[in-house]
């Protein structure tokens, strides 16, 4: 099954062990791909593994780190002209990465994202209140990740509103023009998480607002989170309680993997749709780790094609909690957590820069 079949396909369905014999494939030509179309890419796969088309595991796969992009180049011939450049989050004077786009690569992208998100929102376009202040599309040249997910995220809305204005404070009138347009009826919110908490929820959490028909997705910036002493049960909770909203999907994804989310399910879990997965990794001998383990996570997807960007080693901390265990999330595959930086690594989520840069 080639890798847009996959995308067509509903998510969350393939048994573990079917979803990492397709993605051996998937990925192996992949690697291939990259290989003869990056040369440094294909400089470091065959220094550091030469044997590698000898196994038959995803855990020996290649894989890259996600400083790496931070610090060169690495773009694969397509043939195809680049038509953006995404870079990562990073605070001032922080190297970012940088990663080029081609029109298949962006066209995967929204397929990919699509499939990850339909569970969650459906088929139809909802009207969508955007908790961030327009002026984070404006980004000249290059889209950093926080504009590419909004972006992203606009394709499955409609009459799109956004919440803050350029002093990102929440613009009341807008707001209340929203809901007394769409609030009787399922609606889309999309943010990051810190803005969501900081510059929305606080300012809006005793106006008495009636959230109960929206669905929130929102992802990064819970290291800002967390030194606030919220966590992902306090922010459910307090959302509930305040506003009626349920609804509400973290996601976990990166710019060096633009496109792929790995969305919460009903049980507060992370999971991997049918197009990608995780491995976690001792953080020392980085050899694969068992369910229940703590290591950093290594993230596998079949998106990319101009950049060899499809297994990538995070500076993420994470654990598989279970496998094939449809009755938590009635979701098959990998459940997991992030827990956080590998320590003395970079704050790099969306979230998080921002937060930082309010502190500088």
């Amino acid at each position: 099954m080639s890798a847009d079949d996959s995308f067509a396909q509903p998510q969350f369905t393939l048994p573990q062990a079917d979803k990492e014999a397709r993605l051996l494939h998937g990925l192996t030509e992949a690697i291939r791909h990259h290989c003869a179309g990056c040369p440094p890419y294909a400089a470091l796969v065959h220094a550091l593994y030469p044997h590698w088309q000898d196994s038959a595991q995803l855990t020996a796969l290649p894989m890259v780190p996600a400083s790496l992009f931070k610090s060169m180049t690495l773009s694969t011939q397509t043939g195809r002209p680049t038509v953006t450049t995404l870079t990562s989050s990073g605070t001032s004077g922080r190297a970012v990465s940088r990663i080029s786009v081609d029109g298949e690569t962006a066209d995967r992208q929204a397929k990919a994202m699509s499939a990850a998100l339909q569970p969650v929102l459906g088929r139809q376009r909802l009207p969508m209140l955007i908790l961030d202040s327009q002026t984070a599309l404006a980004g000249g040249g290059r889209i950093n990740a926080r504009a590419a997910g909004i972006l992203g995220l606009m394709r499955f809305g409609r009459d799109h509103v956004f919440a803050l204005n350029e002093a990102m404070e929440c613009d009341t009138t807008a707001i209340d023009g929203f809901l007394s347009r769409h609030g009787q009826a399922p609606f889309l919110m999309f943010g990051f998480t810190f803005m969501v908490w900081a510059h929305f929820f606080e300012a809006i959490r005793h106006r008495g607002l009636d959230l109960s028909h929206g669905i929130l997705v929102h992802g990064g910036g819970w290291k800002s989170m967390i030194d606030r002493r919220v966590d992902n049960a306090v922010f459910r909770s307090a959302f509930q309680t305040s506003t009626g909203l349920r609804h509400i999907h973290d996601f976990y994804g990166m710019a060096e993997q633009m496109g792929t989310l790995f969305v919460e399910g009903d049980d507060g879990l992370l999971y991997a749709p049918d197009f990608a997965d995780i491995i976690i990794r001792d953080p020392v001998t980085l050899a694969p780790l068992p369910v229940g383990e703590t290591g950093v996570i290594q993230v596998l997807s079949l998106v990319p094609r101009s950049y060899p960007g499809n297994s990538v080693l995070t500076e993420d901390m994470g654990v598989v909690v279970h496998v094939d265990q449809p009755a938590s999330a009635g979701r098959l595959g990998k459940a997991f957590r992030v827990l956080g930086r590998i320590p003395r690594s970079e704050i790099r989520g969306c979230g998080d820069t921002f937060a930082q840069g309010m502190r500088a």
